[in-house]
């Protein structure tokens, strides 16, 4: 699934069960929220942190994905091509850093 195809899937999923998007606020908050549960698998996977009952239920696989979901939910509602914004991205990165770790 190419990140374009993504962005179309969520966005299909989001007004066709989901309802529609919420605000940009809430999403930006919904993504402190999943970047959190992140952290807290991440802490008790290669931390020092150990993990109590219930802590690693989701893994670490579905923590990112739950993290892409809601980045994705604000590009489609901001109207942003991922596609084209990693690409801008990856371009600058290469660039500027093109001597920075040798």
């Amino acid at each position: 699934m190419t990140i374009n195809e993504a962005q179309s899937a969520v966005d299909t999923w989001i007004q066709e069960i989901g309802g529609g998007y919420f605000s940009h606020l809430t999403n930006m908050a919904l993504l402190t929220e999943e970047v959190g549960e992140l952290a807290r698998v991440i802490a008790r996977l290669y931390g020092e942190q150990v993990a109590k009952e219930g802590d690693l239920r989701k893994g670490l696989a579905e923590e990112l994905a739950d993290v892409l979901w809601v980045v994705i939910c604000l590009a489609n509602q901001s109207g942003i091509d991922l596609d084209q914004a990693l690409i801008a991205s990856l371009e600058k990165k290469r660039i500027r850093d093109a001597r920075r770790f040798k």
